[in-house]
């Protein structure tokens, strides 16, 4: 009898957990049906809610770069730029990137955007909403790609309302990671290593990303719209026909007499280097050893028996055990000290390179206050402009460091090289102009720099101030009509800028 209990009671104890552990096993594999499965979403759904009903893991782990939050002003830090981008929108207001969550709030908050009274007004094109929301491809979709690259920003305030989502990457279809923006496909073909077609699911992992983290410029396109109309588009394109190296966009440009604008103080035509991760990644060992950007920045998850890629995009420092250690077989003490040995580098270089480049701005100015001729300062001017964009584009990429260590430092010291250039030559013109003696005045703060330039900032933020009591909560209030707006996403965005 008591034998029979006690084997009834050692069975009870073996089963149980086996049959709790089969229905685990069970309900993990009925989770992780649904997640390979294709669920209903409209094509081009632009609110991320809407498909994180069907993913809630990916969608959850995407609303974490909400707590990446804290605004760093880089021009409080780096009074160079101020400088080196006078009458260019990032002298006005420059803050380092924060999560995928505050793209769209960071665009529509920065001086740079100004602020516009109505859908005709403001300083930028509607090109620079394209790599902000997953409104852009369904307006591209709606209105024709032509039509979405003409006229100004706030053209489309009511209409492009979501921050960075699924639906950039993701078909609604087969759930099939894809490219979204054009301009990428041109890109490629016009380099010609890679054709979009032939691109494998590994290949998505980057282009996906780098159909935004990459180097571009406004292309003006005339076009006739359907009342016969010639209107002129401002289409975001990818400088690569030349090559992804430095040099190469840099002859392109060149080629093509590209100016993104004429500097207030140096009157030289400058090049501004957007975000050129892609390009430079493809120099460095993660990228010639075809790993991803996803890879790094997107790690896989384990919840139970189902797995999933984090859409915390961020820092793969912040979760170096499931990133960098995966491959690298270093502790994690050794590898973060190797980064930032490399990062201390970096920095140094790109202070001595500011210094420089700002200091050539400001001889230049003074050398067209005395008279110096075109003539003169044509191929200072050029100096000044090879170095100024070869620096921006080693740092713009921001991971550059990361990314490609050796070609970042090789492109800042080509960058300090060609800024010392300029102001050698500019010794001499200051000489013939009784000033060899000249000195640059002092930008060591923000706002030295800023007065110094002639930069009006309290009426820039005025006016933006302005702009967001108004027109903003007025596309706030016709987006929500619409349908568009999604608050569950906006959920705990605060209002964060560098001015107020």
């Amino acid at each position: 009898m008591k034998r029979s209990i006690l084997v009834t009671i050692g069975s009870v104890t073996v089963i149980v957990p086996l049959i709790v552990l089969a229905l685990s096993i069970n309900e993990n594999k009925a989770e992780q049906q649904v997640i390979n499965g294709v669920p209903n979403i409209k094509p081009m759904e632009s609110i991320s809610a809407e498909w994180g009903k069907h993913y809630p893991r990916q969608y959850d782990s995407y609303l974490q770069t909400k707590k990446s939050d804290e605004i760093d002003d880089i021009l409080k830090g780096n009074p160079a730029l101020v400088v080196m981008w006078s009458g260019y929108g990032f002298s006005k207001d420059y803050n380092a990137p924060r999560g995928h969550a505050y793209m769209l709030e960071d665009n529509i908050n920065t001086l740079r955007t100004g602020g516009p009274v109505d859908g005709d007004t403001g300083p930028m094109p509607t090109a620079c909403w394209t790599c902000k929301s997953p409104d852009v491809p369904r307006l591209m979709g709606e209105l024709g790609e032509l039509d979405y690259f003409t006229g100004k920003w706030a053209r489309f305030g009511n209409e492009i309302v979501n921050p960075i989502g699924c639906a950039d990457c993701h078909d609604n279809e087969t759930m099939r990671l894809k490219v979204t923006r054009p301009h990428i496909e041109r890109g490629l073909a016009a380099e010609g290593s890679l054709k979009i077609e032939d691109a494998t699911h590994q290949d998505l992992r980057t282009l996906v990303c780098a159909q935004c983290h990459s180097e571009y410029y406004f292309k003006p396109t005339e076009w006739t719209d359907k009342d016969g109309n010639k209107k002129v588009a401002k289409v975001v394109t990818f400088p690569w026909a030349k090559g992804f190296a430095v040099e190469d966009m840099e002859a392109y440009y060149d080629d093509i007499n590209f100016v993104d604008w004429t500097h207030k103080v140096s009157k030289t035509p400058m090049l501004k280097a957007q975000h050129p991760g892609y390009e430079i990644y493809k120099t460095g060992a993660h990228g010639l050893n075809d790993v991803s950007c996803a890879d790094c920045h997107m790690p896989y998850k384990r919840e139970g028996g189902v797995k999933y890629s984090s859409h915390n995009v961020g820092n793969p420092l912040d979760d170096i055990a499931n990133t960098c250690l995966n491959c690298h077989n270093e502790d994690e003490e050794t590898l973060r000290n190797t980064v930032a040995r490399k990062l201390a580098r970096k920095n140094e270089l790109s202070t001595t390179a500011m210094d420089v480049i700002a200091k050539a701005h400001l001889e230049a100015g003074k050398a067209l206050e005395l008279g110096a001729t075109a003539a003169e300062m044509k191929p200072i001017q050029l100096d000044i402009r090879h170095a100024q964009w070869r620096w921006d584009y080693s740092i713009a990429s921001h991971g550059s460091f990361f990314h490609a260590p050796e070609e970042t430092l090789r492109i800042l010291a080509t960058a300090i090289n060609k800024g010392q250039d300029a102001r050698v030559k500019l010794r001499t013109v200051l000489a013939r102009y009784n000033a060899a003696e000249f000195v640059a005045p002092d930008f060591s703060t923000k706002q030295k720099a800023q007065q110094l330039t002639g930069l009006p900032f309290q009426k820039l933020v005025d006016e933006k101030t302005v702009f967001l009591n108004t027109l903003r909560e007025e596309w706030i209030k016709e987006a929500t009509e619409k349908g568009l707006y999604d608050p569950e996403t906006m959920k705990g965005v605060e209002f964060k800028t560098s001015y107020q």
